[in-house]
This record gives C-alpha cells, sequence and structure tokens, in this order.
C-alpha cells in the first residue's frame, strides 16, 4: 500500500482513508476506516467520468444492484455516495491477498485448495446472479484469498465505465485469457459467461499458468480463447473433468454454479474449508492482517482538502481499476498484427495496484513477523531473512504466543547457506546459541539472528547413520581426508579443538554416538585377506583422545544398517544382520545381543529407564540390561512401526501408514493414535517442545508437521512453497525450531 498524496482527500463521507491501494480507468483505490473500526475498501470516481450524466446513471443502477449482493463469498458494497460531486463507493476490505499475488509467490495451489476456491467461486455467482449481475471479469486478481474461503470482488460496478468503451471501434471490455468466447467476439454475455471464466480461474491455480498460453499478445490470447482448446496438463484428474465442462465453447454447455458447487462439496457441508490454504499463505494472510490492522490515521489528520485538491486524477489513469481491461478485438484472419490503443488499459495494468503485490513478496518471504488477528489478540516473531541486516542477539526471554490451530508460524528469519552439498539425511543440531548444518562443511549458525557465526573447511560429515554426534560443545566426525582421522569441532567459534587417529591396524570412520566420556563408532580392520571385509565398534576416549576399547563384528558386516543410542551406561545397537545387541559403554562387553527387525536390516532403538524399544511389524520391548522380552504391541490393522522416539514418560512411533502413535513405555500400551497425516513425515526425525511435536515430510509436498503431543491432533502444515523435493528435517533450539529443506535453512517459533 502507498501513502497518500497531496491531492488525495483525506476523508470521504464517514471513512478516514489510511493509504493508496491502487489506480485506474474509474478512479482511486483507497484504504479506509469507519468511526466504528471497520475496514474497507473505497473507490473514488475520477472527475471526468463524474461530469458525464449517463455514467453516472449507469454508475447508480449498479450501485444499487451491488448492494443486494451479501454472500459469504464475495466482499460486498457496504456504502455508496453515488449523487456526491465525486461519486465513491465503499467495499469491505478482505484481509488476504489476490490470487495472482499467491500462485506467483508460491505455485500451483494442491488440489484441497483448487477444491477449496472452485466451490467458494460457484457460491459467490450464485449470489451474483441471483441479485441480477453478471460479473463480466472474474480472473485471478479479483478472488482474495481469506482465512476462511475466498472472496469476489468488483462484480457489476465495471460495467458503468464499459458503457464508455463499446462506443469504441473494435473494441472487447474484459480481461484477455478469461473472457469466454462470446464476450471475446463482442456478443451477449450471459451467466455462463463467468462459468467460462471460473473455469479458467481454477486451471490457472491448479496449474500456475493461464491454459489458453502465457506472454502472448492479447489478440492472440483472445484468438486462443475463441478458437483452441485448453492446455489443461497439470490440473488433477479429480477436476479435469468439471474444468474442461466450465471451458465448453457453447455457453449452454457448461454447468451451472449450482452443479459445480454440487460437485465440489456434494453434501454442501462446508468441510472442503477445513485447513484449505497451505500454511505458508495462511501465515502471509495473518501478517497482512495484522499491518492492515495496525494503521493508523496518516500526519496531515482528518481534515479534507479543497475538493480540487481530491478531485484530481492520476495522469494516465485510463486503466480502471484492476478489475477490467479494454484490448482489441482479435483479427478475423489468425493472429496479424493489431493497432495499438493508445489509452488502452492493456499499456497500463503492470503499474496497477503495486503495493498490496510489494507486501505480499515481501512477508512470503519471512521478512515481516507474523500477527494472527482474532478477538483482539496478536503474536509476534521478529524481522529477519531476505537481505535485511541480521538482528543482534539479546539475552531478553523469549515468549511466543500460541496462534489458532491450522494457522502456521511465519520464519523467524530465513538463510540459503549456500551450495555446500549439504546432507539432506542429517537435519540441523543446535548447541547453546548456535546451530549446526552439515554437507561438504559444517555451518554454524546464531539461533536468533541467523547471522552466521562460523564455517569449517571440507570434513567427512556424511556418516551412515546420518548423525552429527556431539558431546561437550564440540561436533564429532571425519576429518575430510579419509585416512581415519577424528575432529573434534568447538561449537562456538567452529574451529579445530581435536584431532585423534586410532593407528595400528584400524581406521576409524565417522562416529556414530557419544556421551560425555566417549565417542563410539565403526572402524575398518586392515588385513592381508581381501575376500574378507573386517570391522569393530570401537570407543575413543574423549579426554584422552585414545582408543578405549575395541570389540569385533561378524565377518562381512559394514556399517551399513547401524544404529547406536548410548543410554544408561549402554550401547544398544542394531545392525544390517537383524541384530539387537547391548554392550557396557565402559567397557564394551557384551551383555546380551539377539535377532531382531524383519526388513533387509534391522531399526534405530529407543530407550526409556531399563525399557529397550525396537520396532517392525510390532513394536516389542526388551529388558535392557537382561535382554528379556517386556511386552508387544501390534499395530492394530494397521502396517508396522517406525523407529521411535521418547520425550518424558512417552513414546512416540509412526506407522507405515502415516499414522501416529503415543505408547506407554513401561506398559507397551496405546496411549492414542492420530491416524494418517496429510504426508508421510520423515520418521527418523523428531523433536519435542512444550505440548508440541515437530516432523518434517519425506516429500516437500508436505513441510513441518506440528502435533498435539496430548491428542496427536494435527495443529498446523508449515510449507514454504518451494519444489525442492527434498525432505525437511527439525532441531529444538529452546523456544525455537531449526527447520532445513534442501538447502534452506528457516528458524520457527515453536509454539
Amino acid at each position: 500500500m502507498d501513502p497518500l498524496q497531496p491531492d488525495d482527500p483525506r476523508i470521504l463521507g464517514t471513512y478516514r482513508l489510511l493509504g493508496r491501494l491502487g489506480a485506474g480507468g474509474m478512479g482511486r483505490v483507497y484504504l479506509a476506516r469507519s468511526p466504528g473500526g471497520r475496514t474497507v475498501a473505497v473507490k473514488v470516481v475520477r472527475q471526468d467520468l463524474a461530469a458525464d450524466p449517463a455514467f453516472r446513471q449507469r454508475f447508480r443502477h449498479e450501485v444499487d444492484v451491488a448492494q443486494r449482493v451479501s454472500g459469504r463469498y464475495t466482499a460486498p458494497v457496504v456504502d455508496a455516495a453515488p449523487d456526491e460531486p465525486l461519486p465513491w463507493l465503499a467495499t469491505a476490505y478482505v484481509l488476504g491477498p489476490d490470487l495472482t499475488d499467491v500462485v506467483e509467490a508460491h505455485g500451483a495451489l494442491p488440489e484441497h485448495t483448487v477444491r477449496a476456491l472452485g466451490t467458494g467461486l460457484a457460491a459467490a455467482l450464485q449470489e451474483i446472479h441471483a441479485a441480477g449481475l453478471i460479473h463480466r471479469d472474474l480472473k485471478p486478481s479479483n478472488v482474495l484469498l481469506a482465512a476462511d474461503g475466498p472472496r469476489v470482488i468488483d462484480f457489476g460496478i465495471a460495467r458503468a465505465v464499459d458503457g464508455n468503451r463499446m462506443t469504441q471501434t473494435g473494441v472487447v471490455v474484459g480481461s484477455p485469457g478469461f473472457m469466454p468466447p462470446e464476450q471475446a467476439l463482442g456478443q451477449d454475455v450471459g451467466t455462463a459467461g463467468d462459468v467460462f471464466s471460473l473455469g479458467v480461474v481454477l486451471a490457472f491455480a491448479a496449474t500456475g499458468r493461464n491454459v489458453f498460453g502465457d506472454a502472448i499478445a492479447p489478440a492472440a490470447m483472445l484468438y486462443q480463447v475463441v478458437h483452441a482448446q485448453p492446455d489443461l496438463t497439470g490440473v488433477p484428474r479429480m477436476l479435469t473433468g468439471l474444468i474442461r465442462a466450465c471451458l465448453s465453447k457453447e455457453p449452454a454447455q457448461r454447468p451451472t454454479p449450482a452443479e459445480i458447487l454440487h460437485s465440489l462439496d456434494p453434501g454442501n457441508t462446508g468441510e472442503v474449508f477445513t485447513d484449505w490454504l497451505p500454511s505458508a499463505v495462511s501465515s502471509t494472510i495473518a501478517t497482512h492482517a495484522s499491518h492492515i490492522l495496525d494503521l493508523e490515521t496518516p500526519a496531515g489528520g482528518n481534515t479534507p482538502l479543497p475538493e480540487s485538491a481530491g478531485a484530481a486524477a492520476a495522469p494516465g489513469a485510463a486503466a480502471g481499476f484492476p478489475t477490467a481491461t479494454a484490448v482489441p478485438a482479435p483479427a478475423p484472419q489468425g493472429f496479424g498484427p493489431v493497432p495499438t490503443l493508445a489509452n488502452s488499459p492493456a499499456g497500463t495494468t503492470a503499474t496497477a495496484a503495486p503495493s498490496r503485490r510489494r507486501f505480499f513478496r515481501i512477508a512470503a518471504g519471512g521478512v515481516a513477523g507474523v500477527a494472527v488477528v482474532g478477538a483482539g489478540g496478536a503474536w509476534l516473531a521478529t524481522r529477519g531473512g531476505g537481505t535485511t541486516p541480521d538482528v543482534k542477539p539479546t539475552d531478553k526471554p523469549e515468549a511466543f504466543t500460541t496462534p489458532p490451530n491450522g494457522v502456521a508460524p511465519q520464519p523467524l528469519w530465513h538463510k540459503t547457506p549456500g551450495n555446500d552439498n549439504l546432507n539432506y539425511d542429517i537435519p540441523p543440531h543446535a548447541i547453546g546459541d548456535v546451530v549446526v548444518i552439515s554437507g561438504d562443511a559444517m555451518q554454524g549458525f546464531d539461533v536468533k539472528s541467523g547471522a552466521r557465526r562460523w564455517k569449517t573447511g571440507e570434513l567427512e560429515t556424511t556418516a551412515s547413520a546420518g548423525k552429527i554426534v556431539a558431546s561437550g560443545g564440540m561436533f564429532f566426525c571425519g576429518s575430510g581426508d579419509y585416512d581415519g582421522t577424528l575432529v573434534g569441532i568447538d561449537a562456538k567459534t567452529g574451529k579445530e579443538a581435536w584431532r585423534t587417529r586410532l593407528g595400528g591396524n584400524l581406521s576409524a570412520k565417522a562416529p556414530i554416538g557419544a556421551d560425555d566420556k566417549r565417542i563410539y563408532g565403526i572402524a575398518e580392520i586392515q588385513n592381508n585377506d581381501i575376500k574378507k571385509s573386517l570391522t569393530a565398534i570401537v570407543a575413543i576416549d574423549i579426554k584422552t583422545r585414545k582408543l578405549a576399547w575395541q570389540k569385533p563384528r561378524d565377518e562381512g558386516t559394514e556399517d551399513f544398517g547401524f544404529a547406536l543410542t548410548v543410554a544408561q551406561g549402554c550401547l544398544v545397537y542394531t545392525d544390517g544382520k537383524k541384530n539387537l545387541t547391548v554392550r557396557d559403554s565402559a567397557s564394551g562387553r557384551q551383555l546380551w545381543s539377539k535377532k531382531v527387525g524383519d526388513g533387509s536390516t534391522a531399526n534405530a532403538v529407543a530407550v526409556h529407564g531399563n525399557t529397550v524399544m525396537v520396532s517392525g511389524k510390532t513394536m516389542r520391548a526388551f529388558g535392557l540390561r537382561s535382554g528379556d522380552p517386556l511386552w508387544t504391541l501390534p499395530p492394530n490393522g494397521r502396517r508396522g512401526f517406525e523407529p521411535p522416539f521418547v520425550f518424558g514418560n512417552v513414546a512416540y512411533a509412526f506407522d507405515y501408514d502415516s499414522g501416529i502413535w503415543a505408547i506407554d513405555p513401561k506398559a507397551g500400551k496405546k496411549i492414542w493414535m492420530s491416524p494418517d497425516l496429510a504426508r508421510k513425515p520423515f520418521s527418523d526425525n523428531l523433536v519435542k517442545v512444550g505440548d508440541t511435536l515437530y516432523a518434517g515430510s519425506f516429500f516437500e509436498s508436505g513441510g513441518i508437521y506440528a502435533i498435539d503431543a496430548k491428542t496427536g491432533r494435527l495443529r498446523w502444515t508449515y510449507n514454504d512453497g518451494r519444489s525442492l523435493d527434498d525432505r525437511y528435517r527439525v532441531a529444538a533450539a529452546g523456544p525455537r525450531l531449526m527447520a532445513a529443506h534442501g538447502d534452506e535453512l528457516y528458524a520457527l517459533p515453536a509454539v
């Protein structure tokens, strides 16, 4: 939104103007507020149109009709003054971006969002048509996305301007690519014309492009609309038939809005609007809402300027509100060249209403703090991300207010660490106020500001176990020389603070476990028999940097499938031979070992007190030091379990069907089971902060899930909208959630 200019009025009727939203052929559009605090968009007619009696008559009639439209999915006309020296009308201001901005920022929308969008648009058309109006210019920029559903704006009013333009030879009023063929040919347009436009809008939302072509001349676009078939590649299969029917060249063959509603929401339940928007869009709406509602009266007060100043129209403002565009009619023979209309909106719409889009881009990039507006409440994060300066660290305790369910938080900051071949199997790891990501090198970032603290040289951090091993303020890994040397990196400085080689016939691989005294891992045993592959499990004393002990492993057993947990003075690990083994961590003495697992390799294990839990087709538990079977938990008709995680006195595990279980680790009883999250989370990565579990999905189309740890209900899903084809990884850092997606790193409030 742009600030008010000297030639702008400060008051219209009882409304205080707050800023400019845009300008067009009818005049200017302002954001305003009523004495009671209602936020509206006020459209002021430009002076030359106001002086035309015929226009005033049409405007008065269209306003009168439009005021009768009050559906849930429209932005109704709430006030108007058609007889003022400068006629104006006020419509309810929708706290949300338009569909064009959303697709530009986030790409094609998921099927469930498009289905809900179509439901809302069809309902809006029913209301508009019932009032005796035809929209005539339904397009993405006239569709706003609010938290509870879409809103159609600018219905009917553009027709007051159309009377002036229709007298121009060879001019068709509307938006090329979205108008129906009959409108492109200058024929009468009925309600079925709006249905055609609805079909193009849905296809645009589902594919991120115009199905009649992008970036082509208006005349060529109109020719495509009239003569060509739409390219529906990428439209979800379940929606293709409906959209194709809407795009029929013959108006009589298109479905009615009522039929569209029945197809998309058969029981008229409204359930399609449950979590209907991707989380990144929802977060942006919340940010935008806070920004708008926090606006105050601009400097200069409420005194209106003299009428002569307030009546001036913007230079070159023949472009119309961002609603209707005048374009040349298509040449009868193909795509031929057509004259350029000097005053046509096609030359000016690119600059209309820039402010909201500019704000949306900033918010989508994670720069602005999040504010969710509800019953007088707001919740906020800090600035960060993009090209803004890093926020200086502060010792002030952080607290984030919990947002409503279904509303994901906006990132506190966002960084792109660079092309360092990040290991997408290794989640971020936080020690103190530093979060570390790993790839060819390690990089440390300030948890609060996102400022990069340090970066190492190339290191061997891609252990097959997929871990960064930390102990005593250091991260341990291979040196990068691939010669069996291990190094320790100081978490605060990023400098090497520890180094050792095992020597003899042992060559250490990257470590896969640690406690406060030792690091543990696999070492190759060098031998002269190339047919034998011998390895050992080893422990290295952190203080002395010397080998504490080594124990041989089965011949041919590599480190593939090796998953180790250090707990209660024991090493608990599984391997590719389907063994579950427990050793004393101080001496390496084997306490017990037995065959478990039902796949090609055994799974990771979890330990709670004296109980070891291992997953598979069932969840099983054994005594930590005895190895005695304690309990077995079947999946109750679902498929088997992923590796469990223990937080406090509860174990959590995903099953193979994307459900999540809360389990009492002592009794082996189910506490709750939440079936089928939207996407299968990446089960190797789960953290808990407060009463919320956080998991990253395996697929980029999923995101980060926040799950109520007490009930298993999904609270929200965050998706950064980036098509990286890589999993999300998460880590807890105090009240913050560190999240990595591909080569992107985010900090989110853990709320």
